[in-house]
């Protein structure tokens, strides 16, 4: 009787335990995280994303839309010592295109050995904190990696874009240059647009003097010739020289990029789109998917000089204008649009393509500069392979 009173503490007293905080990451579907990532797409901040968690260093390598920004472009000299009596052999072509793409260094190094091959837990950073970067990049002994080592654990890219940090041809501040090239296994075709100067619009003159008009007036040049034609004074002055200097500079320029994508498009098959910039936005090389497929099927051939895809023979188009002032009051000095095929490219298909790839090749204000430029009187060039 006295033990059927005794209470039963068994079943009043409960262990505590204390409850873990809501993970709202941890109810978000990967469908919208990798919407996330593509938004992000800078690949040094999808690196730092990848530390987050594991579910995120899972998710990262499945991104589509990827970018690399180079931040340093270092030459072969800085790199092996014993090429510096060879470079002086090889003409300044050759040396523009190691000093471009000799090497790619930190901050690409830690992102490349976050992606890479698993390592010690001291080797995965992503390299985000300022006084370890300047570490790396004032200390000796750092490890040169390149886009195809950064980019190798990525396994869905479809959209690419790499960035240099400033454009390979040195010009003068006031000179323009600009071109666009599309290459498959080879050349498909290129589009320079060049001005010896460019007047920008200023306030100093009445609104019923145009720019074009001031300066003209001031007798910094002839005034355009109504008929398109090129004037006299381009072929002796070196103006012709110059527009061939640009063309070919843009060309080699182009072609040392194509060649450094192969390793790139040879591993990352899933590519729709690839493009290889600049942040000065000097020059532009794309490639579709049915080029980047091209460029798999049937390999490039390589020019025996240098590290760049050979430039096969070219018919070119010229169109040139002393002055070209521009709707927004901008105005070009000694403008030049130059449209570039290969030969062997049936007549047909340029005639039928010339009027879109041209006057599309450039943003605004030059994509206006490229369409007024192909009004005027077209002169025809021809190039061999180099």
């Amino acid at each position: 009787m006295m033990s059927s009173l005794r209470p039963d503490l068994t079943t009043k007293i409960y262990p505590y335990t204390e409850e873990e905080p809501l993970d709202l990451f941890d109810h978000l579907p990967d469908s919208l995280l990798l919407l996330v990532f593509n938004k992000i797409g800078d690949v040094k901040a999808l690196g730092r994303c990848c530390v987050v968690s594991k579910r995120f260093h899972t998710l990262v390598p499945q991104v589509e839309n990827v970018v690399v920004r180079v931040d340093c472009v270092i030459s072969d000299d800085d790199a092996t010592s014993a090429s510096g009596a060879s470079d002086k052999s090889r003409g300044p072509f050759s040396s523009l295109v190691r000093l471009v793409f000799g090497g790619i260094v930190k901050p690409i190094q830690a992102l490349g050995n976050f992606l890479g091959p698993k390592r010690s837990s001291s080797s995965l950073s992503v390299g985000n904190n300022v006084d370890a970067d300047d570490d790396l990049e004032h200390g000796g002994g750092v490890t040169h990696h390149s886009p195809t080592q950064v980019l190798k654990n990525f396994e869905e890219i479809r959209f690419l874009k790499i960035e240099l940090p400033s454009g390979e041809l040195g010009i003068e501040d006031d000179v323009l240059l600009k071109w666009r090239a599309d290459f498959g296994s080879t050349l498909d075709n290129c589009v320079m647009l060049g001005a010896s100067s460019v007047i920008h619009p200023t306030q100093n003159f009445t609104s019923s003097e145009t720019n074009c008009d001031r300066v003209c007036g001031a007798g910094v040049g002839v005034v355009t010739d109504d008929n398109g034609s090129i004037p006299e004074s381009f072929y002796t002055n070196g103006g012709l020289k110059l527009r061939v200097v640009w063309t070919i500079s843009s060309l080699i320029a182009a072609s040392a990029r194509h060649y450094l994508l192969q390793p790139i498009i040879a591993e990352h098959k899933t590519l729709d789109s690839l493009v290889l910039t600049d942040a000065d936005r000097q020059g532009v090389l794309c490639m579709n998917k049915e080029q980047l497929e091209e460029l798999r099927v049937k390999p490039l051939s390589a020019s025996s000089a240098s590290k760049r895809t050979l430039v096969p023979a070219l018919n070119m188009k010229l169109w040139y204008a002393p002055f070209l002032e521009l709707p927004n009051g901008t105005v070009l000095k000694g403008a030049t649009l130059v449209a570039i095929r290969p030969s062997e490219q049936s007549t047909t298909q340029k005639e039928v393509s010339d009027g879109s790839w041209v006057s599309s090749a450039f943003e605004e204000p030059y994509g206006t500069a490229a369409r007024m430029l192909v009004k005027r009187r077209t002169y025809c060039l021809e190039m061999n392979s180099f």
